[in-house]
């Protein structure tokens, strides 16, 4: 897995070994930045469920100004941390190892966020469970963007999006892109 363009531009990141995180192929990041890249630029970027980090540290490359990583694996927050260290994106990173809802309780009254990226374990709900927690619209800016990963077969229907606009969502082979827009 390695950064696709800006600052950190083609610097290789590590990944946690075993199968308790499936980092986005490149393919599929390339595509998401693509859509996004007009979105990035000195924003605050929230990246979680992160895995290795490598939704938020391609934020960074490609100009967001902050970025903070939700993992909740010990193993894995310290590989994103380890990758921040590689990027030189130490300075703009903060890892939270966490929790997701426990980590927007802890954002709440801190924190708002121009992009939010989810990635949670697929088929658990998690993504929904983040969207209704009653602190999750507080850390939010105005018209902020929330993008969700998951599987093709997750079912998601319109009262799972209360307090957001569907903008748009992506299919790929094996996952998709839901976009969401904060009313």
């Amino acid at each position: 897995m390695r950064v696709i363009a800006g600052k950190a531009k083609r610097l290789q990141l590590k990944t946690p070994t075993g199968m308790d995180t499936r980092p986005t192929t490149d393919r599929i990041k390339e595509t998401l930045f693509n859509m996004i890249q007009d979105e990035l630029y000195d924003i605050h970027f929230l990246d979680m469920f992160s895995g290795s980090g490598g939704i938020g540290i391609e934020a960074l490359s490609r100009g967001a100004k902050k970025a903070v990583f939700v993992e909740s694996n010990r193993n894995a927050a310290n590989i994103i941390k380890e990758n921040l260290i590689h990027t030189h994106f130490e300075e703009q990173g903060e890892v939270m190892n966490c929790t997701a809802d426990r980590a927007v309780a802890m954002l709440q009254g801190r924190e708002r966020f121009h992009v939010v990226f989810m990635d949670p374990p697929y088929k658990k709900g998690l993504e929904k469970e983040i969207l209704h927690h009653p602190s999750f619209m507080d850390i939010l800016e105005e018209k902020a963007l929330v993008i969700i990963e998951a599987d093709l077969e997750t079912e998601f229907l319109n009262a799972d999006y209360t307090g957001f606009r569907l903008l748009k969502e992506k299919i790929y082979k094996t996952n998709r892109h839901i976009f969401l827009e904060k009313m």
